[in-house]
C-alpha cells in the first residue's frame, strides 16, 4: 500500500517516475547494491528529533547524518535520531526503515542535504524494503519543498593500504 501512496501523490502531480523493484533489503547501501545504483545516488531518510519535534533528514546512502552540523544549520538546542517507537506511528502505510521523503504527506518538515542536489535524478524507498522510486530532483524539489542545508559526512571506507580502526 505505501506505493499507492506515493504514486498516487506523484501522478497527480503529473510527475514523470520509475518504480524499481528489487529483493528485500534493509540498508540504503545494501539497496543500492541490490539496485545497482551508486550509494550518492540513493537518497535515504533519516528520522531525527529536532528540539523534540520528528523531522527528516534526506541524505545520500554514502553518507551519515552529522547532528551537530544538522543542528548548528537548523538552529536548534537539541539533535537526536528519533527511535523506532518515537515515529513509527507516524507512518502506518509504510515498513518501518522505509519512509519515503515525502514529509509533507505527513506533517514532518523536511531536510536535504546539499549533496542530493548534485544529481538531476533522486532515488529513494517507496515505503517497502523492495521497491524504489526514481525521479527528477527538480521534481521532488518542487513538490515536498524540503529545506537544502549541509550537514552531512561521507563514510569512510579504509583502504587496502589504511587498515581500519576497531574500538
Amino acid at each position: 500500500m505505501p506505493l499507492s501512496k506515493v504514486r498516487a501523490f506523484l501522478d497527480e502531480h503529473h510527475i514523470k517516475y520509475v518504480v524499481i523493484s528489487h529483493s528485500k533489503a534493509y540498508t540504503a547501501q545494501g539497496i543500492a547494491a541490490i539496485a545497482h545504483i551508486r550509494g550518492q545516488e540513493l537518497a535515504k531518510t533519516v528520522i531525527v528529533k529536532l528540539d523534540g519535534a520528528l523531522a527528516m533528514a534526506v541524505l545520500p546512502a554514502s553518507y551519515q547524518v552529522d547532528l551537530l552540523a544538522l543542528k548548528k544549520v537548523v538552529g536548534v538546542r537539541d539533535a537526536s535520531l528519533a527511535s523506532e517507537r518515537e515515529f513509527k506511528q507516524h507512518f502506518p502505510d509504510c515498513e518501518t526503515g522505509a519512509m519515503p521523503p515525502f514529509g509533507n504527506l505527513y506533517g514532518i518538515p523536511v531536510y536535504v542535504d546539499e549533496t542530493l542536489t548534485r544529481d538531476k535524478e533522486i532515488a529513494f524507498n517507496a515505503g517497502t524494503h523492495f521497491e524504489l522510486i526514481r525521479m527528477e530532483f527538480e521534481d521532488f524539489d518542487r513538490l515536498v519543498e524540503p529545506e537544502v542545508l549541509e550537514f552531512s559526512t561521507r563514510h569512510s571506507v579504509p583502504s587496502e593500504r589504511e587498515p581500519a580502526l576497531v574500538l
